[in-house]
């Protein structure tokens, strides 16, 4: 299976990104969900099987995401139980 999470935050995605096991998992660095959506279409075309998203996209931009790829593999998005929100909030703002 070929894998990619996307991470959200100040990345060029042409820059920040790296692979394990001979590409067969990457993590790549996005500056915003447009970029995020650019990507993914070129992970589909590349063969990806699979994108998980950072919680930075939450339900709405994971949507998104997901619309992009044409709904063509799966792709979901990391979240936290709700007792962790205030140390979420101290970290990210």
């Amino acid at each position: 299976m070929k894998f990619a999470f996307l991470i959200m935050g100040d990345f060029d995605h042409r820059q920040d990104r790296s692979s394990i096991h001979q590409g067969m998992a990457q993590m790549i660095g996005v500056a915003s969900i447009e970029e995020a959506c650019e990507v993914a279409r070129g992970l589909v075309a590349e063969g990806v099987d699979c994108i998980e998203l950072c919680g930075a996209f939450g339900e709405e931009g994971a949507r998104e995401v997901i619309a992009a790829t044409e709904y063509n593999l799966p792709v979901g998005y990391v979240v936290h139980l709700p007792e962790q929100n205030e140390l979420f909030e101290a970290l990210f703002g």
